[in-house]
């Protein structure tokens, strides 16, 4: 080991050899440009040292020192920071602060009045309230679940001009305006600030194939029906399935709604997931063009899938004895799904062994419970035909439906039944309504589901209805299908070229 001495006696040795051999090799003292000499001495010593290396030797001191010395050079050599000396400016005469005001830019935030104004004269007087503008235009939207009325006050228009409006329209709005509607709405001048504006106009489209203008003509309102044309040429839709159908479908103009329905009807006969790219769908729904370009669309009216391997579908809208179901090409009409809820409540009990609230002791219980407010309505699962509806033992108020192929439903402790034996009754129609009667603790709905007269899990079971047409009904059946199965594909020729020219011309 060498001490930091040693090492500097050895680097200074080495630079008297090179100096030595140098001059030697010149042949007498070095005669190099003192730029050259400057090099290789920068080369031999080390300025710019790593401080964080070799602490304490006579190296790091050395670059320690360069530092300070390049620090104090850069703050004797600073500017500083007092201020720059300047001219000082001759204060300005309020006339000609103004002048320089006029060329301002201040910010609104600030408070901006700056630019050249006018300044007033004795023919300015001021006034003893803000007028009023004469005219008030605005537009309103019925939203969800609203009104034309609800709509109208909330513009501001008065309770009387409402009244009258809602009565001009009584036979033209019907059930209402579909949320979205917009509403165009002038309002007049008002006599004082304490009484609303009266309505000048109001312009809104009732439906589809009627738009209504209500202007005040003599100071009374009156209404103008504008009557739209509208064509209700049904939509078809054809294409081929790609790595998507509903993709494809969208992609071949179909609208959303529409494949949505489709997709629905399609998964009652077969699985959505065996459908493979090849496959063609064909698609007809209710399609409302008006000439304004204002479209609506309706329910799906035909389903059809022809695969490349496989059974095909075709499926057709149709209404039987009062109920629209969907039927096969063959006039063979089938509804599948699992039994539709009895009740709006939440499942509080499930199928299955427990504890009797009441009694005390585990024991089957045999249908599954339905937690609902006193009183609510308590619906058919399914269509059947009712076989019993009186007091049953602990069962309380209680009715019992036959549905045909060895199932039933049971309903317990109701308040009040609404159906009669031998009735029958529809999906969805009331047959009672909740209470606690019976072996009860509060009210509920007790639900029971019925094979070949023994209790199974309500949830477990999927049903079928099927219906065949025959006669005139299947003539008039197969006399549909056809009709839209000769259907052009896409927009009818007469929509589609005024559509081309709207385009054209910009409209």
């Amino acid at each position: 080991m060498f001490h930091d001495g040693q090492i500097n006696a050895q680097q200074g040795g080495a630079s008297a050899s090179l100096w030595l051999t140098d001059s030697i090799r010149n042949g007498g003292p070095d005669r190099r440009d003192w730029r050259e000499k400057l090099r290789d001495w920068a080369e031999d010593v080390e300025l710019v040292p790593d401080l964080g290396q070799r602490v304490g030797s006579f190296t790091w001191f050395r670059g320690l020192a360069t530092c300070f010395g390049l620090c104090a050079a850069a703050l004797y050599l600073s500017p500083g920071f007092h201020p720059l000396p300047g001219e000082r400016q001759p204060l300005m005469a309020a006339r000609q602060f103004d002048e320089v005001r006029s060329q301002m830019i201040m910010p609104l935030a600030l408070g901006a009045d700056s630019g050249r104004r006018m300044g007033p004269t004795d023919a300015v007087q001021p006034l003893r309230e803000t007028p009023e503008r004469p005219q008030i235009e605005l537009r309103a939207q019925i939203g969800g679940s609203d009104s034309l009325s609800r709509a109208l006050a909330r513009a501001g228009v008065s309770s009387s001009d409402t009244a009258t409006v809602t009565s001009l329209m009584a036979g033209d709005i019907g059930a209402g305006l579909k949320p979205g509607t917009p509403l165009d709405i002038v309002l007049g001048r008002r006599a004082s600030q304490d009484v609303p504006r009266p309505l000048d106009k109001l312009a809104f489209r009732a439906r589809l194939d009627l738009g209504i203008e209500i202007a005040r003509v003599g100071g009374v309102l009156q209404v103008q029906r504008t009557a739209i044309h509208v064509d209700e040429t049904p939509l078809r839709i054809q294409g081929v399935v790609g790595e998507s159908l509903y993709r494809s479908a969208r992609a071949a103009g179909a609208p959303p709604k529409a494949i949505q329905s489709f997709l629905r009807v399609v998964a009652q006969q077969v699985d959505l997931g065996s459908i493979s790219a090849g496959d063609r769908y064909d698609i007809v729904t209710e399609y409302r063009r008006a000439d304004t370009g204002d479209v609506e669309v309706g329910d799906l009216l035909f389903a059809g899938l022809h695969r490349a391997s496989g059974r095909g579908i075709d499926m057709l809208k149709w209404t039987q004895d009062g109920r629209t179901q969907w039927f096969e090409a063959s006039g063979v009409g089938q509804r599948r799904g699992v039994l539709s809820a009895p009740v709006a409540g939440r499942m509080s009990s499930s199928y299955g062994m427990r504890r009797h609230p009441i009694l005390g002791y585990t024991r089957m219980h045999a249908g599954i419970d339905f937690a609902a407010a006193y009183g609510s309505p308590i619906y058919a699962a399914t269509d059947g035909v009712v076989s019993y509806a009186g007091r049953h033992g602990g069962h309380g108020n209680y009715v019992r439906l036959e549905h045909g192929g060895g199932l039933a439903t049971g309903y317990a402790h109701m308040s009040r039944i609404a159906a009669s034996p031998g009735q029958r009754v529809r999906q969805g129609q009331v047959i009672g309504y909740v209470g606690s009667s019976g072996l009860s603790t509060g009210p509920h709905l007790h639900y029971e589901l019925y094979r070949n007269g023994q209790t199974i899990n309500p949830l477990s079971v999927r049903f079928t209805t099927t219906s065949q047409l025959a006669g005139r009904e299947l003539a008039a059946f197969r006399a549909r299908l056809a009709q839209l199965k000769s259907l052009r594909i896409g927009l009818p020729v007469q929509v589609a070229q005024k559509t081309a020219g709207s385009a054209a011309t910009g409209k």
